[in-house]
């Protein structure tokens, strides 16, 4: 298992159930380690995107940093039948996990109540057992935020960034009552007084296994 001891990241693995998932899920913390670390390169995927959904998704990691850093990968997996899909996932998530060989993985939250992100968390624990995992967490209408014990904090500029980044990447979901900048900064807002630290804002996540080295 990769530890907190461990020499610098290089290779992250994003995995996000729909075009949107890991902006608002870890976007902030993304861009924070883009810009402290130039070795860093991303490897996302997002297993529900087609049409318009898809060209947001890739735009939206266009938009991020160029091209050499971010390697962007998207499926057509029927939205909210994951479950049903879990076979053909399954298959997905073998073949991903002999191509990337990441230090650290970001996935959604286990205990998340959408069924599509439940089963992306489960296929990443099945296929990753050996791996550094932060699980995001996404603000919904279920209202099963849970008790994180992972912050990265967020100074006000990548705050904004962040916000704008979702807001202007996915013009599909604006009439979405919960999509607004609003419903972001909250979230970070409250993070942030958790969080302990000076700053205001912060990004949550859950990590489930650590080993730490002295």
């Amino acid at each position: 298992m990769n530890s907190i001891g461990s020499p610098d990241i290089r290779t992250v693995l994003c995995l996000g159930a729909h075009a949107d998932d890991i902006e608002i899920g870890c976007g902030g913390t993304i861009l924070k380690m883009l810009l402290s670390n130039p070795e860093i390169k991303f490897h996302w995927v997002v297993f529900s995107a087609d049409g318009h959904r898809r060209q947001e998704a890739l735009e939206s990691v266009r938009s991020l940093t160029e091209s050499d850093r971010v390697e962007i990968e998207t499926h057509s997996y029927t939205d909210a039948y994951f479950p049903s899909q879990w076979k053909n996932l399954k298959r997905e998530f073998s073949r991903l996990r002999r191509r990337v060989k990441p230090d650290l993985i970001f996935t959604h939250r286990r205990e998340d109540r959408h069924q599509d992100h439940s089963t992306i968390s489960n296929l990443t624990w099945n296929a990753f057992r050996n791996h550094l995992i932060f699980e995001y967490e996404i603000p919904k209408y279920e209202g099963d935020l849970g008790q994180p014990n992972v912050f990265v904090p967020l100074d006000e500029e990548l705050m904004q960034l962040k916000c704008r980044w979702v807001i202007d990447a996915f013009k599909t979901q604006a009439d979405k009552h919960w999509f607004d900048e609003e419903t972001m900064k909250s979230i970070l807002r409250l993070r942030g007084i958790e969080s302990g630290r000076n700053g205001r804002y912060a990004e949550a996540f859950y990590c489930r296994k650590l080993s730490i080295s002295f």
